[in-house]
């Protein structure tokens, strides 16, 4: 769904269906494609969230320790920074494939009638692998690095920050509503720094071979059909499903993380 509202406008290979807003989008999709349609792509989507956030996320808090100084009690602004960039970085190389898939299945049907191009998400895999080459897989490398990195930087830090803000401000304790209500703050600022590029990397990725020269002939058409605007189509969704994300994935994680930190210390067998 949220691919679609990205590509719409793209050009002559729209289909001529019109989606408006979240919710005109869904109805509109479910109608004329039926309800499956809200899924498309789920597979490469569920192979895309284990290779970027197992390693984005998992390796945060390791690769924040090597960036801290041993003089330092907390990690600075700057460490934190430098981890969220390495692990961004290293999520979106290797699990950029995943990402191209992903983009080419939810978007298949409203850009090139009703005979898909795949049938599935293996099936993706191989013909783009052989009809365009193995290098068509890392397509839009570029713009979903910086994405990403904006991504990995503003959601780690920002959930950082507003934790520690909250907590040592006393508003509220280190437990689920203070999680809950970083994880909201974090989702927003994330949405609003990522949003053009992530429009950019999506109508890039979709774009059959000659369409654009580069990302940056990409963003400057993008200005000039359709003006500033058109970097922010689909924000309300791109937001519902950050914020969503973020919610699910830090409110579990603080308590795994406060799971495993008990399961640690060791047990006074004296008392």
């Amino acid at each position: 769904m949220l691919k679609l509202l990205k590509i719409q406008g793209e050009g002559p290979t729209s289909s001529a269906i019109r989606y408006k807003g979240v919710l005109g989008t869904i109805t509109t999709l479910a109608k004329t494609e039926g309800p499956v349609k809200l899924y498309s792509g789920l597979p490469a989507g569920l192979q895309r969230q284990i290779s970027f956030a197992s390693l984005r996320i998992g390796l945060y808090d390791t690769v924040q320790e090597f960036y801290t100084s041993e003089n330092d009690t907390t990690p600075s602004l700057g460490s934190r920074i430098a981890a969220g960039l390495t692990t961004g970085g290293v999520a979106v190389f290797i699990g950029q494939p995943t990402e191209v898939v992903k983009v080419r299945l939810q978007a298949q049907s409203h850009l090139h009638g009703l005979k898909p191009r795949y049938t599935g998400t293996y099936n993706a895999y191989r013909i783009i692998a052989t009809t365009e080459s193995l290098k068509s897989l890392w397509k839009g490398t570029t713009p979903n690095l910086l994405r990403n990195i904006i991504i990995n930087c503003t959601e780690l830090v920002t959930y950082d920050l507003m934790k520690g803000a909250l907590v040592r401000n006393k508003i509220l304790a280190d437990d689920v509503p203070c999680h809950l209500l970083s994880a909201l703050i974090a989702g927003f600022c994330t949405t609003l720094l990522s949003s053009p590029v992530d429009v950019v990397k999506t109508r890039f990725i979709n774009s059959p071979p000659g369409q654009y020269i580069s990302v940056p002939s990409c963003a400057l058409t993008m200005l000039n059909k359709e003006g500033p605007t058109a970097f922010f189509k689909g924000f309300v969704p791109s937001f519902l499903r950050l914020a969503s994300w973020n919610v699910i994935m830090f409110v579990c994680f603080e308590q795994l993380k406060r799971e495993l930190m008990k399961s640690r210390q060791p047990v006074d067998y004296a008392t």
